[in-house]
């Protein structure tokens, strides 16, 4: 079998860029969580003044601040002096007029280095900042015209497959998140049980501050990055509503589901890793046991039917399948629910947490899979109003399609274990 998606990786930007009929790449910004930025410039971490061309059937050229030349050389790419094309100049003959300055800026080094044509924009700009510089450059240098793309951009279907230097760096943030994960665990059993809550040494209860505290304490010393400050710990009724980030003065209670969904990147801008467990402390009530049995049956169905090839759309029906034969609610039946299944099977991971492909039954979704593709699986269910108290119940890891075996890998191993045993507490209450 033919997997096209697949050469389209850095090395086929230019295949892309003909069926698009795109004759250059401009990309602007820092490389700091500017992922067209990073990818391009091969992960050096230069400013955010930073410009990069990369005509058609040629090789991109960095053009950087001379204070950032020794970095920008790292990339392997031609490095150009931003200062040949005189922007103080431009100034002073536009009277001040930055927008105008820029864009006879980008249309001299468009000249210098034989653009004309069809640009392609991506990088860091306020939007309404790049409208009005975009339309400049266009309107001041006919020789240029901006094509937008929208969704599946060129660079998105370029970073969808990953090589296997990206799969080792993104392994690599798998093997930490995964020894993070279990710190936090290892944090939270080292305290005692009193009342039906976690309990301190000065008998303060324990609370989903103290361990998100702690949480970025190892996340610190294992080299990983919470990239917002936005990881998932959430107990009781936040954690039936899936992107809750918990309420930091919750105490942790036995009993309770904590949706532990943790998503770091390596430092800089570089690549993620995404992983979810649930857990209740010391014993889970007879209504969450059976909820957590379903969803993960769904979580190894899903990983039993994974197939090269197949759509990815395919999944998102199985697995509402499978739940509403179970009697759960879900986004297939209802697209506003809130109880049940109420979000797709998962997502591509790389320089972002969410990328291509996606494993959504929604209209437009052509995507299949494909060799080299990483993403997650992660159904869940959640009943935030439950009468028997809210929770929820989410399972997730990260896999990749190895080229060489297509086989499907997890990328961390980490046990499925619902119930967190917890000194003096009886886990079959």
């Amino acid at each position: 079998m033919v997997y096209p998606q697949y050469q389209h990786m850095k090395s086929n930007l230019d295949q892309l860029m003909t069926e698009r009929e795109i004759d250059a790449l401009l990309v602007t910004g820092g490389a700091a969580n500017n992922p067209p930025m990073y990818y391009m410039a091969n992960g050096v971490h230069v400013g955010e003044h930073t410009i990069l061309v990369k005509p058609r059937g040629q090789a991109p050229i960095l053009l950087v601040n001379a204070m950032e030349r020794d970095e920008a050389a790292k990339s392997g790419l031609t490095v150009v002096d931003l200062s040949r094309y005189k922007l103080t100049d431009l100034l002073k003959e536009e009277q001040g007029d930055a927008l105008r300055a820029r864009a006879r800026y980008l249309g001299r080094i468009f000249e210098d280095l034989g653009v004309q044509g069809n640009v392609a924009v991506y990088g860091h700009e306020d939007q309404g900042q790049a409208y009005a510089l975009l339309t400049a450059i266009e309107e001041l240098n006919t020789n240029i015209r901006i094509k937008g793309e929208f969704g599946n951009t060129m660079l998105n279907i370029a970073r969808e497959t990953k090589d296997a230097d990206e799969v080792k760096r993104i392994r690599a943030v798998a093997k930490k998140t995964a020894a993070v994960v279990g710190g936090v665990q290892e944090f939270i059993t080292a305290h005692r049980a009193k009342n039906g809550v976690m309990v301190k040494k000065d008998g303060a209860r324990l609370t989903v501050g103290d361990v998100k505290a702690h949480l970025n304490r190892l996340l610190m010393d294992n080299g990983i990055v919470d990239v917002d400050g936005s990881t998932i710990f959430a107990i009781g009724r936040d954690a039936g509503v899936p992107h809750s980030r918990g309420d930091a003065k919750a105490p942790i209670r036995l009993g309770q589901t904590i949706v532990f969904d943790i998503f770091p990147a390596e430092p800089g801008g570089g690549y993620f890793y995404d992983f979810t467990r649930t857990w209740c402390l010391g014993y889970a009530p007879d209504h969450v046991l059976e909820a957590y049995e379903h969803v993960l049956g769904a979580y190894k169905l899903a990983m039993k039917s994974l197939k090269a090839g197949e759509p990815c759309s395919a999944y998102q029906t199985l697995v509402c399948e499978y739940f509403e034969q179970r009697g759960h609610p879900t986004i297939r039946q209802n697209p506003a629910t809130t109880d049940g299944y109420v979000h797709s099977l998962g997502h591509g991971i790389g320089l972002q947490v969410h990328e291509l492909p996606n494993l959504s039954n929604r209209a437009g979704n052509t995507a299949v899979l494909e060799p080299g593709h990483v993403f997650s699986v992660e159904p869940g269910l959640y009943y935030p109003d439950h009468p028997k108290g809210g929770f929820g119940i989410r399972l997730e890891d990260s896999v990749w399609l190895n080229p060489k075996n297509m086989k499907f890998e997890v990328l961390a191993k980490y046990p499925y274990d619902l119930v967190i045993p917890v000194k003096g507490v009886n886990s079959r209450r």
